[in-house]
């Protein structure tokens, strides 16, 4: 049977670049790089070398990154780090509807401690109005919060006019870059980005390691005291072969980018036109312009068939997607971002995620052709809904 991934949103397999890049690190080059001897010296030395990498991918300093174990630590340090560096100046947050929970639970939890969240609505195709995210603005506001990409429509966000927003009113920006890397241009200083969020596992590199870009002299507590790492950022022993991982995928992605950006496109495109031929019944989730989402992403609702039954028909046939985001997995519930464009909440249970990756190949999709349309068709003669 084929074996057809087609959910990189959710992970990403490592690279065999990068993994013969990690290896010597698990055993040959052993040392702690907070060790002054030659042991941790060495390790050091490799460590900011991936440091540089990380850096160079997003054009930012290499003392700006800061080393987490994920994207979602490094976004709870962002938010919650910048909320208690500001506190003295206000109390207020701005953020949308269809963030990532690891923003929007680190809302909630402000919240619970007295702070006051803005959560901006999307329209029905996933775009954010700036004029109502200004007048959001107050004098108690110290964060925006607005992702990059979205992970379950790939919508693309205007970075760059809403760090023009916050510089004019003087207000931290950060915004959750996970799912755009590799996949689009990144620049955090033309973006006018305070901070940022990034996650190896969604670009080659292994999971439990992430960053956040910390714009110099930017406030920020730390959310884990212990020894000096990351410029008492964030303490804690290095995870120094998912740190080589990390910065080596970097590199990766930064020389390749147009290449792949390219290929991924015509992937998308190319399972996103037949699937409209193929099949009625089918609702795009995001912007109808393909230029604004990212070029490996493709949400489609099947109506009349559950999204659950889909799934699991498809992993049948060997095909693996999504119906949402991997941390939202396991609920019954419609995605909080399908929801958030007004999408009927019984359309909204058959929505499925496509998310290309590199060493996916046109045959393919062409597999994944052949194969759903009867798939919805059968079960839509099944359907209790049509």
């Amino acid at each position: 049977m084929n074996q057809i991934y087609l959910d990189h949103n959710a992970t990403t397999p490592v690279s065999p670049a990068v993994l013969a890049q990690m290896l010597p690190f698990f055993s040959q080059h052993f040392g702690n790089p907070s060790s002054v001897h030659w042991a941790g010296r060495a390790v050091s030395g490799a460590l900011e070398t991936a440091r540089e990498r990380v850096a160079a991918l997003i054009n930012a300093s290499p003392n700006e990154i800061v080393f987490t174990s994920c994207g979602s630590e490094a976004d709870n340090l962002a938010i919650k780090g910048t909320a208690l560096a500001h506190q003295d100046r206000g109390r207020h947050i701005i953020t949308t509807v269809v963030e990532h929970p690891a923003v929007l639970e680190s809302c909630r939890f402000l919240e619970r401690q007295g702070w006051r969240v803005s959560y901006l609505p999307v329209d029905s195709e996933g775009a954010l109005n700036l004029d109502l995210l200004e007048e959001s603005i107050t004098a108690q506001t110290v964060l925006i919060s607005v992702m990059w990409a979205n992970n379950e429509t790939g919508n693309l966000f205007p970075i760059a006019k809403i760090g023009e927003i916050a510089r004019r009113h003087n207000i931290c920006f950060h915004s959750d870059m996970v799912q755009a890397v590799g996949r689009t241009a990144l620049d955090v200083k033309a973006a006018g980005l305070d901070l940022a969020a990034i996650s190896g596992h969604k670009f080659g590199a292994p999971k439990g390691v992430g960053a956040l870009y910390v714009r110099a002299e930017t406030r920020l507590e730390a959310l884990i005291h212990g020894g000096h790492q990351e410029r008492h950022r964030r303490g804690g022993t290095s995870n120094v072969a998912g740190i080589i991982g990390l910065g080596a995928a970097s590199e990766i992605v930064s020389r390749d980018l147009d290449q792949s950006i390219d290929q991924l496109k015509r992937l998308r495109d190319r399972l996103e036109d037949g699937l409209f031929s193929a099949l009625t019944g089918i609702h795009l989730n995001g912007s109808v312009d393909r230029r604004q989402r990212l070029p490996n992403t493709l949400n489609l609702s099947f109506a009349g068939v559950a999204g659950e039954s889909l799934l699991l028909n498809l992993d049948l046939k060997g095909i693996a997607v999504s119906s949402g985001s991997a941390c939202s997995s396991g609920t019954l519930e419609p995605s909080h971002v399908i929801a958030a464009l007004g999408v009927d909440p019984t359309l909204a249970q058959s929505s499925l995620r496509f998310s290309f990756g590199l060493e996916n190949t046109e045959a393919e999709v062409d597999y994944v052709l052949e194969q759903l349309p009867p798939i919805v068709q059968r079960l839509r003669k099944m359907s209790p809904l049509i």
